[in-house]
């Protein structure tokens, strides 16, 4: 080998022009470079052959921590995600309100009826109300009964909606 890379650099000195002493410098630091790579090369390999156990416990140790940081860190993330959607909403103007003076005549109520639910519509109680026209509670409960027997319903959910939907209260 010694003389293949002595040939080796004989030639190259040839073309190049080089001194004597400047070939064998060259010459000696590259077997010492290669006895050097070969060295770290053996112990390396003794190395691995001793320990081989105990790298290999250590590597899968660093794998296993490196997984284990991996997974945390995957469910530490919050699962939810924010998106912002622009989408047209169409506002619609309100009608002006025309009472339906023929329903409010077919069903006859009296002009405290009348009264008494528009404030049921607005979402008033009848302690609110009573308060409101400064009428006992009996009397507001009384008109009520009477208004659900006109209006043939059982609850003030359907008094209102009826009362709507036959556009006698906006």
């Amino acid at each position: 080998m010694k003389k293949a890379l002595y040939n080796f650099l004989k030639m190259i000195s040839c073309k190049i022009n080089l001194d004597n002493s400047v070939r064998h410098i060259i010459l000696y630091g590259l077997a010492t470079a290669s006895l050097i790579f070969g060295l770290k090369w053996l112990q390396w390999n003794f190395l691995i052959m001793e320990n081989a156990i105990d790298i290999y416990v250590g590597l899968l140790a660093i794998i296993f921590t490196m997984l284990g940081a991996w997974i945390a860190s995957q469910s530490i993330k919050p699962k939810t995600q924010t998106v912002f959607m622009e989408k047209p909403i169409m506002i619609y103007e309100p009608k002006e309100f025309i009472l339906n003076q023929a329903g409010l005549k077919r069903l006859n109520l009296t002009t405290r009826e009348y009264q008494i639910l528009k404030l049921i519509v607005q979402g008033y109680s009848n302690s609110d109300i009573a308060e409101k026209l400064f009428l006992s509670l009996s009397t507001i409960k009384t008109h009520v009964s009477n208004l659900y027997t006109k209006m043939d319903v059982s609850s003030r959910f359907q008094a209102i909606t009826v009362a709507k939907k036959m556009k006698i209260v906006e």
